[in-house]
């Protein structure tokens, strides 16, 4: 891995938790991502906030800096097959955007069937149920097995602190918070976006198992992909190498992304409701490892974190007073 534990520990000491720039236009708090909007355009500063279940759980060491990296390195690979809202990157931890209106709706890309949470399709699978978003599931799948196809599985966006629902394309439509074709036309995109990034782990030896999406429509009227994509924190990677032995062996497979936290989460008998346990400093270390490695693989160049304080490099990067 390219980034030593004493550099991790570093960055436990300075984490970038938030951000409270008063003249970088009105201010929106998401899980992980601090948003200014002024003129037209969005600046996003991606913090080291961990989120899992939809909760806030703390901070990862030079969390922030890897997922805004990749995503900015996944919307330049992609630019060409799926509209983006990215303008520039002045900062490690910034992405300056056009100001979108997102769409109501998650498009959420699965290959696999696995998953802790209430909303993952192992989940509903394990539960007996065989219909899921729409899709007819068949018997006898096992934990972690890969589905017959890619399957498209939307979620509505739940208000911050809430939970997402998934639901299939009919029950969304019924609800009538997005057009049909404003819908087919941001499930064209997802489904673009995520056979070629399934392509491209595989080259790296790779699985890209499931991943979300988020759209929003552009001044001009253009549905453009929005937020992040590919990173750690809205997809799942699994290493090829090793998957086929531990699926027939019933191991978990080795993952390199926010599953980690989840399954440790789980382990302490967290799945989403009350207050969340403290992540110790060894899973954040742990955690941050593995955001690192996926960075590291994917891009293929390692990933150097700056260990400024990260409050005032940005305001300074972002010519603030």
């Amino acid at each position: 891995m390219s980034v030593n534990d004493s550099a991790l520990r570093l960055g436990l000491e300075r984490p970038l938790l938030g951000t409270n720039f008063t003249d970088a236009g009105a201010r929106y708090e998401g899980k992980v991502r601090d948003n200014y909007s002024k003129d037209g355009r969005r600046i996003i500063v991606v913090t080291d906030r961990i989120s899992a279940f939809d909760r806030v759980l703390g901070t990862l060491p030079f969390k922030g800096q890897v997922l805004n990296g990749l995503a900015a390195w996944w919307f330049e690979e992609t630019k060409s097959l799926v509209p983006n809202h990215v303008l520039e990157v002045p900062d490690p931890n910034v992405m300056i955007a056009l100001e979108c209106e997102p769409l109501p709706v998650e498009m959420v890309m699965r290959a696999y069937v696995t998953g802790v949470t209430s909303t993952s399709i192992w989940t509903h699978y394990a539960a007996g149920e065989r219909v899921f978003c729409g899709h007819r599931l068949p018997d006898g799948l096992r934990q972690h097995q890969r589905l017959p196809e890619a399957i498209l599985t939307p979620s509505t966006k739940a208000a911050h602190g809430d939970h997402d629902v998934s639901a299939s394309r009919e029950e969304i439509l019924a609800e009538a918070r997005i057009s049909a074709r404003d819908f087919d036309a941001a499930a064209e995109m997802a489904r673009t976006l995520f056979a070629h990034g399934q392509k491209l782990c595989a080259e790296r030896g790779l699985i890209l198992v499931d991943t979300k999406y988020e759209f929003g429509r552009a001044k001009d009227g253009r549905i453009v992909v929005i937020d992040e994509i590919h990173t750690p924190d809205s997809s799942r990677y699994w290493y090829a190498a090793s998957y086929a032995e531990r699926f027939e062996t019933g191991e978990s497979p080795e993952s390199f992304d926010k599953e980690y936290v989840r399954r440790w989460l789980a382990s302490e008998g967290y799945r989403g409701d009350g207050p969340p346990p403290t992540l110790p400093d060894d899973v954040r270390m742990e955690a941050s490892r593995r955001y690192i490695e996926a960075c590291d693989v994917i891009r293929g160049d390692a990933f150097v974190p700056n260990t400024e304080e990260p409050v005032a490099r940005i305001r300074k990067n972002l010519g603030l007073s």
